[in-house]
Order: C-alpha cells, then sequence, then structure tokens
C-alpha cells in the first residue's frame, strides 16, 4: 500500500501541557484507521494538526510527499485533505443542497466580479458544484432533503450532511471526529456501512470515535492514544486484546494474589 499521510516526531503544546507528544504515524491510501483514546489522550488534537487548525509545536507533517505543516486549512483542503467536525458546524438557514456546494469553493476559481456578471466561468462551475453536490447527498442517502433548510433536519442526518460537504470534492484524506456521537444504534450502524463505501471508492478515512462498535466494524487498523502518547497500533483483534489498552480506558481489579486487568467489556466482537 502507497502512504498517503505521514506525522514525523509531531508535537504540540499549550504552555506547560504536552497534548500531542512525539507521534509517528502512517495512513495509506484507502485505509480506515481509527483513532481512539480515553477522554483528554489528544485525539481532537491531532486531527487539527493534520488539518490545519492549529499548528504543530515541532515535528512534520507529509500528504503525498509534500510538507504540510505550515500550510493554512484552506490549502489542505483543495490538496486534498477535509474534515468534520466533532461539534456540528453547519449553515443552519441555507438549505442541505447549498451546505455541500460549500464544500467546493477551494476548488472553484470564478471570483466575485464574475458572479455578479454572471460570466461563462460562473455559470459552468455553478452547474459543476450543484451536479457534484447531488451525487455527494446521493451518498450520504439525503437526495430528497435537498432543499430542506438545514436546521429542519433530524439530527442524525445533520451528521451525515456535514459528512457530505467534507466529500464532496473527492478528497484523498478524510477526518471524521465522532460522526457517530448522538446516533442510535440503527444510525450507527448505517453510517458504518457510509464510511466502508467511502474508503473503496479510494478515499483514506482517520475515523475519532467513542462508539467502540463502530471502530470495531469499520476500521482496517486501530491506533491509540494516551496522554497524548501512542500506545498501541494494530487490527481491531490485537486491539481488543492489548492489555496496555484495557489497562487505559478500565483500569485493573485487585485479586487475591495482586491485580489483574478488568473484565474487557469495552470493545464488541466483530
Amino acid at each position: 500500500m502507497t502512504a498517503l499521510l505521514e506525522t514525523n516526531r509531531l508535537s504540540r503544546r499549550f504552555g506547560g501541557l504536552v497534548a500531542i507528544d512525539d507521534i509517528n504515524i502512517i495512513i495509506n491510501e484507502g485505509e480506515v484507521r481509527g483513532l481512539i483514546g480515553p477522554n483528554g489522550a489528544g485525539k481532537t488534537t491531532l486531527l487539527n494538526l493534520i488539518g490545519g487548525q492549529i499548528a504543530p509545536s515541532s515535528g512534520h507533517i507529509f500528504f503525498a510527499g509534500r510538507e504540510l505543516s505550515r500550510e493554512r486549512p484552506d490549502r489542505r483542503a483543495a490538496l486534498g485533505v477535509r474534515r468534520t467536525f466533532q461539534n456540528l458546524r453547519l449553515f443552519r438557514e441555507m438549505t442541505v443542497l447549498e451546505n455541500v456546494m460549500v464544500g467546493l469553493h477551494a476548488n472553484t476559481h470564478a471570483e466575485a466580479l464574475a458572479a455578479l456578471l454572471g460570466t461563462r466561468q460562473q455559470r459552468t462551475e455553478e452547474n459543476w458544484m450543484f451536479e457534484e453536490s447531488a451525487r455527494a447527498l446521493a451518498l450520504v442517502g439525503l437526495s430528497d432533503r435537498a432543499n430542506n433548510v438545514a436546521s429542519a433536519l433530524a439530527y442524525g442526518h445533520r451528521r451525515l450532511l456535514e459528512i457530505a460537504r467534507a466529500v464532496v470534492a473527492g478528497p484523498r484524506l478524510l477526518l471524521l471526529d465522532e460522526p457517530a456521537a448522538g446516533l442510535n444504534l440503527t444510525e450507527s450502524a448505517q453510517l458504518v456501512g457510509l464510511i466502508r463505501k467511502i474508503a473503496v471508492g479510494g478515499i483514506a478515512i482517520i475515523l475519532v470515535e467513542h462508539h467502540m462498535d463502530v471502530v470495531m466494524n469499520a476500521c482496517t487498523n486501530i491506533t491509540v492514544l494516551n496522554y497524548g502518547r501512542l500506545l498501541a497500533e494494530g487490527t481491531a483483534t490485537e486491539i481488543r486484546e492489548n492489555a496496555d489498552v484495557i489497562e487505559a480506558y478500565l483500569g485493573y481489579d485487585e485479586v487475591e494474589d495482586g491485580i489483574e486487568p478488568k473484565t474487557n467489556k469495552l470493545f464488541p466482537r466483530r
């Protein structure tokens, strides 16, 4: 497999707090990588570093062989790094279709004057944006809600709308920050199917998620963070049986002859 994203000794400090500490990871093309860890482990901070929302204190980020560490978020988006956020960031008064079209603006060239004059370039780009946005809505199952105002959507559909806006431009890397938050079991299972469908199209995905059934069923490999450091990497089976991971999440029980890991009920079987 071909490496798409690589971090090299990546660190981020906030004053005296080391949120990300010397992280080295490699994400391959088409891979679905789970990123898990206890609360405060540094998962969202790592996504923010990759997406460009914050700058690293030290270390490097390479995307398709290109140094990204100091690139602005919009440049990363144009290069193929797109994301969703833990807290929904939709334009509530715009339609569902218009929200998805926003995801294409980094890939267009017509400026404000062209829009005012209605030039051929502007009309061509607008038609292209409409068609691509309609395809993205079909992918996530929201075609019949294209003309609805975003604020009128049910919560689970708003999550899907964020994903549609992130994938509409055909990114090479998709960062998903807790997309299953607030979803019921049926919606979570549908999300797993959608993630797999996106990955089949060749898009690499980094998935930050607390719903372990989603992680275990959607991800090809899993990275575990704890206190900003890399604790473990491996397949779902390897992570499920890793004593260090179980301890980080659940701690240990005292027994007659010492201590042993708590019964592992955290990671469901596939």
